[in-house]
């Protein structure tokens, strides 16, 4: 619901040593920007946990409005992530002053793996969250009860929004100004801080290549590193079972057992990488790319790189291509 501009929200974002220092400054700036008839929107203020003054992984020192002692409302709390709440005693410092915040505040932000304190306080069972991709499956295997999804930029699940990586939460502290005083005032804050209002795509199209990310058993690593090799060859179930020397039925359920996935879609993951890395390195006819790669027809391409990365191949060559591409 929006509200006018005189009544201001208040928001309390946590700071603990070995934090990411731009999941701090990036929904701080954001809201602490936001103008409405010529008055702040928010009253943001930093609280640190284990003292005023704390540091971030790249040693900037920040001195907090408060320590986690002083017990003041707050509408909305942010968490942020950083190696810092890795660390057991300040995960479990956080997850307590989270999880008491939370029976008042009508909103909890977690940003990148600040995501890790909402999990340790049992805020996320049973939801819908997101965290950045590097840590996804670690947070899916401590945290069963939650759902995971690896490729959001943010998810909103009730009263609980969480981020991806670092830069994610600007687009998150976008969408809570959208929803307090609507998008004019979001679109307001976008353009001042130059960024997308909504970004296109989730984060698949920032994170590892497929390549990096193989956790294949003895049995499949030779079969795995001539699939990689040669994206554009044929990759047919009934090829790849053959190389495997096994039946069709018995590689397909080992296949998925080792690798997570069925031999198609991993096949359609690793030619998209490898497409990825083609935009990004060469100017070339995309149906020229799809051929190359194995796809049927651009189109197809076309088609399967958006179900995957959320942008047309275009448009992530257009953003992602590097300087003086051939």
């Amino acid at each position: 619901m929006q509200r006018s501009a005189q009544a201001k929200i208040s928001v309390q974002i946590l700071g603990f040593d070995g934090v990411q220092a731009l999941d701090v400054v990036a929904p701080l700036e954001v809201l602490a920007g936001v103008q409405v008839s010529g008055l702040s929107g928010y009253e943001v203020s930093l609280v640190g946990l284990q003292d005023r003054r704390f540091t971030s992984e790249t040693g900037i020192v920040f001195e907090a409005h408060s320590d986690s002692s002083t017990n003041l409302p707050a509408d909305v709390v942010i968490i942020p992530g950083g190696s810092g709440l890795r660390r057991p005693d300040t995960l479990k410092a956080a997850s307590q002053w989270v999880l008491a915040k939370a029976k008042s505040a009508k909103r909890v932000v977690s940003v990148c793996t600040g995501t890790y304190a909402l999990a340790a306080a049992g805020l996320l069972n049973g939801r819908r969250a997101t965290t950045h991709w590097r840590f996804a499956a670690d947070l899916a295997q401590q945290y069963p009860a939650i759902d995971i999804d690896p490729n959001a930029i943010f998810i909103k699940d009730g009263p609980i929004y969480t981020s991806a990586g670092i830069t994610a939460g600007i687009d998150l502290a976008l969408a809570l100004v959208e929803e307090d005083f609507g998008s004019s005032a979001a679109l307001e804050m976008a353009r001042e801080m130059v960024v997308f209002l909504k970004r296109p795509g989730g984060q698949a199209q920032f994170s590892q290549p497929l390549s990096s990310q193989i956790r294949s058993a003895d049995r499949f690593s030779d079969l795995i590193a001539w699939m990689v090799a040669n994206p554009g060859e044929d990759q047919r179930l009934e090829v790849l079972a053959a190389k495997a020397s096994m039946t069709v039925r018995t590689f397909s359920r080992r296949f998925k057992e080792q690798l997570g996935r069925s031999p198609a879609r991993y096949v359609e993951d690793l030619r998209l990488d490898a497409s990825r890395s083609r935009l990004e390195r060469r100017h070339e006819p995309i149906g020229t790319l799809a051929m190359d790669l194995g796809f049927a027809s651009d189109d197809a391409f076309a088609r399967a790189f958006f179900r995957r990365f959320g942008v047309r191949p275009s448009s992530y060559r257009d953003h992602f291509q590097t300087k003086g591409a051939a």
